[in-house]
């Protein structure tokens, strides 16, 4: 019999126990928690759809403008950071790490910029076939990761309110659910400016 009252206390216990954390926001957390990792999983698609360009992008470019190999190695350097850094949904929860996978970003849209503006003064690589192909891909895709970008933004606030608020807080420090980083405000006006990827046609 008392074994029968312990294993009932147990059950009870369990139960008022998934209760309790049901009503405290425990599973609001697992939710979110979720969400903004498939939103940052978006993000890294978008900018690593970006990168796959940039080997083609500099090849055509470079077929009209060989010579301009500062720009060259400004961009090789931007991709091989950007390539080199190891870029899990852990970065979430680590600031520094998210602030210099922004540093890298940055740098390689700044090193785009340079690159596609060379065609201003190349009329003829303007007008190859390949250019502007990858020209309108660069454009897609940086309008893809503002849309990424904006969606994880969002996700990331409502966790983070979420973190905040009272009583879910307590919830959150009992199991370790802390804010997470998200797109400062001066990188925010870095990025936010896409690469110019179209150009008027001079006659």
């Amino acid at each position: 019999m008392q074994k029968f009252y312990s294993r009932w206390f147990v059950r009870l216990f369990a139960v008022l126990l998934i209760l309790n954390l049901s009503g405290c926001g425990y599973n609001k957390f697992q939710s979110l928690d979720e969400e903004s990792k498939a939103s940052w999983s978006e993000v890294l698609n978008q900018y690593q759809r970006r990168a796959d360009l940039v080997p083609n992008l500099v090849s055509v470019v470079k077929g009209y403008a060989e010579h301009e190999k500062e720009v060259f190695t400004q961009v090789a350097d931007a991709r091989s950071r950007v390539g080199s850094m190891q870029v899990t949904a852990e970065v979430l929860n680590d600031p520094e790490a998210f602030a210099k996978f922004q540093a890298a970003q940055g740098q390689m849209t700044s090193a785009l910029s340079r690159l596609m503006a060379i065609a201003e003064n190349y009329p003829n690589l303007k007008a190859d076939q390949s250019f502007r192909d990858l020209q309108a891909q660069l454009e897609g895709t940086e309008n893809r990761i503002t849309v990424a970008r904006n969606r994880y933004i969002e996700t990331i606030k409502v966790y983070n309110v979420a973190v905040r608020s009272f009583p879910q807080n307590l919830t959150a420090m009992m199991f370790g659910y802390k804010t997470k980083p998200s797109f400062t405000v001066e990188n925010e006006k870095a990025i936010s400016v896409a690469p110019t990827v179209s150009f008027d046609d001079k006659k």
